[in-house]
């Protein structure tokens, strides 16, 4: 059954019919730029306005073996920003030299022979807070207790079809959602307060 968490309501397509995402070639904009997420394959808006952080945060301390409820961890990314993950991100997994993280704040893997592994996967994957994205539901996740995991790669799919991100939300594991650049485009939105210019 897919996992309807994430979408909160219908994505806004962009069209004359509906309410479009402003491209930032449309207007110039006179306060920094904040960005809006859509699907690049039917332009659906993915979030809302988003402003980027520096670098991805370290993952918030979370004793989730100690939980009354199993559930997600606390966010990564605060609701509102988003940051591009520049380390590899999800599958492939390789056998390493030694152990470390199979992904940023992922923790240690091993295969079957007891081989530590470490991500081969794209870089550049724009980490935000999965509460802040909208039309999503989940499809081959990999198996958790509780979540999805960004094991078996690409587990978010738009309402049209398309697969856009990795959901990463089982209770022992960062709460991160993973956009894909290869799936999604960036669109300017001005920040609140800022003004339009002709």
């Amino acid at each position: 059954m897919e996992d309807q968490r994430h979408q909160d309501g219908a994505s806004v397509q962009l069209g004359s019919e509906q309410a479009a995402v402003p491209d930032a070639t449309m207007v110039g904009w006179t306060a920094p730029e904040m960005t809006v997420f859509a699907c690049a394959a039917c332009g659906a808006a993915l979030t809302g306005p988003l402003k980027r952080l520096s670098a991805v945060p370290e993952a918030p301390d979370y004793a989730w073996w100690e939980a009354e409820e199993m559930g997600p961890s606390p966010a990564t990314v605060p609701s509102g920003c988003y940051a591009i993950e520049t380390e590899p991100y999800g599958p492939p997994l390789v056998v390493a030299e030694a152990p470390g993280p199979v992904m940023p704040r992922h923790g240690t893997h091993y295969n079957l022979d007891g081989q530590p592994l470490v991500s081969q996967g794209p870089r550049g994957n724009i980490v935000m807070n999965p509460d802040d994205c909208r039309g999503l539901t989940t499809r081959h996740a990999s198996a958790a207790c509780c979540g999805a995991t960004p094991d078996g790669g690409l587990n978010q799919v738009c309402a049209c079809g398309t697969l856009v991100a990795t959901l990463c939300s089982d209770c022992c594991l960062p709460y991160e959602l993973h956009l894909s650049p290869d799936h999604v485009r960036a669109l300017s939105f001005p920040s609140p307060g800022s003004n339009l210019t002709e």
